[in-house]
This record gives C-alpha cells, structure tokens and sequence, in this order.
C-alpha cells in the first residue's frame, strides 16, 4: 500500500484542504491521480505505478478552456474546417483559425498571413467551384493534437473530380482555450504529370548547384 499525506502537498498554488492521509492500494495497473489548482486551465496529475516500491509521477494535464473543459482535439478541429468550407460557412471556419496563423497553398507563390488574408483567399475559392465541388477527406492522423496530417480529394455532385487530390499539415495551439490552427500546407496533385522528365530537371539543377554553389541564395 502506498500512503501519501497532505502535509507534501502544502504548496499556496493547490487547492488542498486538510484531512486525513488516504491509501492507493497496489495493483496490476498504474493509478492516476488529478488536483486542480488555482488557474482552471491547469491541473495536476499524479501517476501512481504498482509496483513492490511504487513511485509517483508528477504531471501538468492538458490544458482546459474558460468553462473548465478539455479543448477539442485537432483532428476534430481539421475535420470542422473542412465542413465548414464545404459548406461556404466560413464564420466557423474563422474560430478555428488563429489571428497569426500562416497558411501555405503551394500551387500560388507566396503563403498567406494572418487570419484575414487566408479566409479572403477561401471566399473567392468558393466563390468560384460553388457548392458542387466538396473535399472528401480520404484519412487523417489522430495521436496528436499539435500536429495534424490529411489527405484528400474533390468531388463533384458525389463523384471524383480530376487531378484533385492532395495532402495537407496543420500545426495547432490552444489559445485562450481554444485549440486553433496556427500553420497550414497544402499540396495539390499537379494537372500535368511530368514522369520521369522531373527527375531529370532535377539532376540538371543539382549539378548546376554543384558548380555555382552561390546561386541556391537566389531561390
């Protein structure tokens, strides 16, 4: 058995009354344990092991938003995106995009920046497929939060629409609470498909590289 007493816990910052010391009984599986304190975006957990010596673990648990709860995970903020464009609701795609967030779209020349700039760019994207073109998501990573991949597709009235599909990344944050998109990519399958005619460009640019070294500061 293992016996922990209030008195090791006598931080200011913790929410701890005292009372009598209490008992985790060792077992097969590990034990956890959480303390809110102060801030209500921040608890602590406390991970028993079971073992013939047990240890614990101190541990800060994910952050929670303004009304106490878990903030939403990314790939469920990914998947909201998407909905939301499909539906040309871009007043709940805005909240889900951060104020600074920068956004990459690699068939034009220049990423846009900040949260205005990137819904412009989706309002003229619908305003010009309309609500026949719709992005399917074909599968899209779930173990972390931070980081987010998908890859997609493009359907019209229900059927695949050519040369549509791609991949994109997405790195997330929890701001004021809320878990927000702060980075995007996207990479489009290309409408002309060069073959094997690129990996000969690109053998003529490394050897180019190869005798001009100075010239990779102009790309």
């Amino acid at each position: 058995m293992l016996m922990i007493k209030p008195s090791v816990f006598s931080s200011p910052l913790l929410n701890v009354t005292k009372s009598p010391p209490f008992q985790l009984p060792t077992s097969n599986a590990a034990t956890a344990i959480t303390l809110s304190t102060r801030n209500p975006q921040q608890a602590l957990q406390f991970r028993v092991s079971s073992s013939a010596n047990p240890t614990v673990e101190v541990a800060p648990s994910s952050p929670a938003n303004v009304d106490g709860e878990e903030p939403e995970s990314g790939a469920d903020i990914v998947r909201k995106f998407y909905d939301g464009i499909n539906r040309q609701d871009l007043a709940s795609v805005e909240e889900l995009i951060a104020e600074k967030c920068v956004y990459e779209d690699l068939v034009f020349p220049r990423p846009f920046v900040g949260r205005k700039d990137i819904l412009q760019f989706f309002r003229k994207f619908n305003e010009s497929v309309g609500k026949d073109l719709q992005f399917v998501i074909d599968d899209l990573s779930t173990k972390d939060s931070t980081a987010v991949g998908a890859t997609w597709h493009l359907e019209w009235n229900g059927k695949p629409f050519p040369f549509s599909k791609g991949c994109s990344f997405y790195r997330l944050e929890v701001i004021n609470g809320k878990r927000q998109i702060i980075y995007g990519r996207d990479s489009v399958e290309p409408a002309i498909k060069p073959g094997d005619s690129v990996l000969v460009a690109i053998r003529g640019v490394a050897w180019l590289l190869r005798q001009f070294p100075q010239l990779v500061d102009r790309f």
